[in-house]
Order: C-alpha cells, then structure tokens, then sequence
C-alpha cells in the first residue's frame, strides 16, 4: 500500500483521527521516522520529506514543525508525452516549464509497418527527453539541492542520463504522476513537502 502523503499543516490532525478510529496511540521515535502504535494494534511510521532524519520529542506537532523544504530545490517529472521542471525556494516555484511532445501511439499492423512505427515513436521519444533535458539543465543546471523525481522511471533516467544533469542529487518521495501540466507540477511540489505515512491496519 502507497504511502498516504499529509501535509505537514495536517499532521497533528491526521494523529488525532487515527487515534480516534484505533484507540489510544502511543508514540515513539524509530530511525528518525515518527512511529504510532494503537491499542488495536494498528500502527504507522511517518517519515520528514527530502529523506530528513527527525530527532526531537515524539510529539505530532514538534515532528511537523520539522517538515521544512530547502531553500533550493527541483522537481522534474517526465513522461513519454510530456515533462514538467520547476526550481522551487521552500514552498515557492522560482522558474518552471512544463511541455508537451507528441509521441506516436502504438499500432496494431505488423512486418515492416510495425518496425517504422517503432522507430518512430523511439524517435519522438528521444526529442523529447532531449528537450526535458535541455530545459531541466536550463533550469536546475546550477541547483545545490536535492530534486524529487516523478513520472516513467525509465524517461527520467534517460532525461537524467544528460552530462549536463548527472550532478543533481535526487531524492526521496518518487511521485507517479500523470503526463504532466502545470496542475500536476503543482501539486508535485505540494506533494514533495507532505509528510509520508505508512499505515498498517490491524
């Protein structure tokens, strides 16, 4: 089961439900993750975005406090029908793109009709990582910070792949997004500063 993704504004009430459907939760710290145990049994562990390691008081409200986003981060999300880059400082889009590239879809005929649609669509595809990576290096050519990836693992691979690229340091959650818009680039920057909850239901 997918981590539930809870902004860190929600957190204290997140808790505060899931002690009310699984009885009295106790909470503790786990190698730096915020873990629950409910009298039922059920328990979730709760991890900081950006792979932070939390080592306060396990309290619901101090463990959200410290979800802070960096200063400079990015986010590059690529599809094989699109691609999305934003340079973010905190919560906040500095620069971004989001483009759209047309890739054949695939055909039924066979033989040689088939072999030229392929190699069709592995061009198409190819133009368009190339422009993903022109943009990302654009803008995330310079970044310090981490970048949260999402998409196709394999067209973010082939984007990341760009000598220009090779120096960025991806980071955790892995967001498997629809082809990307400016709503879906939108919400991946929300969603890179949530805090990750696994749930366990007993």
């Amino acid at each position: 089961m997918p981590a539930v993704l809870v902004p860190a504004a929600r957190l204290e009430r997140w808790v505060v439900n899931f002690e009310d459907r699984h009885g009295a939760t106790t909470l503790s710290l786990t190698s730096g993750a915020l873990a629950g145990l409910a009298s039922d049994g059920s328990t979730f562990v709760a991890r900081l975005p950006f792979e932070t390691s939390y080592d306060g008081s396990a309290a619901a409200g101090s463990f959200a406090a410290a979800a802070v986003p960096p200063p400079a981060w990015g986010v590059l999300l690529v599809r094989k029908g699109g691609f999305a880059v934003a340079r973010v400082a905190g919560e906040k889009v500095v620069e971004s793109k989001v483009g759209q590239r047309h890739v054949q879809g695939r055909t039924k005929a066979g033989g040689q009709s088939q072999q030229r649609f392929a190699r069709r669509r592995d061009n198409q595809a190819r133009q368009a990582y190339e422009a993903a990576a022109d943009h990302a290096a654009r803008i995330l050519g310079e970044l310090a910070g981490p970048v949260v990836c999402g998409g196709d693992h394999t067209a973010v691979d082939e984007v990341l792949a760009d000598p220009r690229l090779r120096r960025l340091a991806r980071t955790e959650p892995w967001l498997p997004v629809p082809d990307p818009r400016r709503g879906v680039l939108d919400q991946a920057v929300r969603d890179a500063c949530a805090v990750a909850v696994d749930v366990t239901n007993a």
